[in-house]
């Protein structure tokens, strides 16, 4: 084998394929970055307008807390890599803002515009598993290597369409991606019909999963930013940090162990299926 090379000269057929390996190589190394970070956000009809607003919002002030930079600012490589996605029912999934770096605060605010450059949109139905298995198909197009991959996902009911949550999530994990779980009680929107109890339950035995996993609850819409900003800065910073350790004090542990019966993760799909005749609405 024989190619010009960049001199115009014939290059021989060693050198060639040595040329040629070289580009392949550059043209598939990957960005080396500290997380990889998928933001998935329930925007089921069980969501009032008001509450889609908040949730935008609260994800816009916690990427560019002065906390959330910090933490992306300590790590290894100082930078991370973010993607923020809406779903609902099991084939509706939207990518709001595709993988963007944020490494400063000009990035970040650079990730907010794209964000608010259209409004929430809404759909029907609750498919956790399809937000999981769609964020996790998502780290392949990302085009970077993270240390950690994360999926974090918000929500205001069970998983009701779709595969069993706990399938998908276990096949998640099994790729090495770490789900993270924001439940959020706050009890308004339209879906009490398909509320379930101890929804913080729920998500620690059925959601999350992975090392270091943990799930932070809303209770009141008023919580929300903190909890944002509380969840972004214990993924980014890691345990060994400072940060961690600061959270940590400050806050009661973000997931508790009892001995109360495991929640039924297939409690969202037997309401469903018991309350057909009602309102599609979750």
């Amino acid at each position: 084998m024989s190619a010009f090379g960049r001199t115009g000269h014939w290059l021989s057929g060693a050198a060639a394929l040595a040329l040629l390996l070289g580009l392949t190589a550059q043209s598939t190394a990957t960005e080396q970055v500290d997380v990889e970070l998928v933001l998935a956000v329930d925007v089921s009809l069980s969501m009032s307008p008001a509450e889609l607003e908040i949730q935008r919002h609260g994800y816009a002030a916690g990427l560019t807390h002065d906390a959330v930079l910090k933490a992306i600012a300590d790590g290894a490589y100082g930078k991370i890599v973010v993607t923020y996605v809406e779903w609902a029912g099991t084939r509706w999934q939207r990518v709001v803002v595709p993988w963007t770096v944020i490494a400063n605060r000009a990035d970040a605010e650079g990730f907010v515009s794209q964000l608010n450059a259209r409004p929430p949109d809404s759909a029907r139905r609750t498919s956790i598993s399809g937000a999981l298995a769609f964020g996790s198909d998502l780290f392949a197009e990302s085009g970077f290597q993270g240390t950690k991959r994360v999926i974090d996902v918000s929500g205001d009911g069970p998983n009701n369409q779709g595969a069993p949550v706990d399938i998908t999530r276990d096949e998640v994990v099994k790729q090495g991606i770490t789900i993270n779980g924001l439940p959020l009680m706050t009890g308004g929107g339209f879906s009490g019909a398909f509320d379930v109890d101890n929804l913080d339950r729920y998500y620690s035995d059925c959601v999350i999963g992975g090392p270091g996993a943990f799930m932070i609850p809303v209770n009141d819409w008023t919580q929300f930013p903190e909890a944002i900003r509380r969840k972004l800065v214990l993924e980014l910073a890691g345990p060994a940090s400072q940060q961690w350790g600061a959270e940590e004090a400050a806050h009661p542990p973000v997931v508790s162990a009892d001995d109360r019966p495991a929640a039924d993760c297939l409690a969202g799909e037997k309401m469903w299926r018991n309350r057909g005749w009602m309102l599609d609405s979750h």
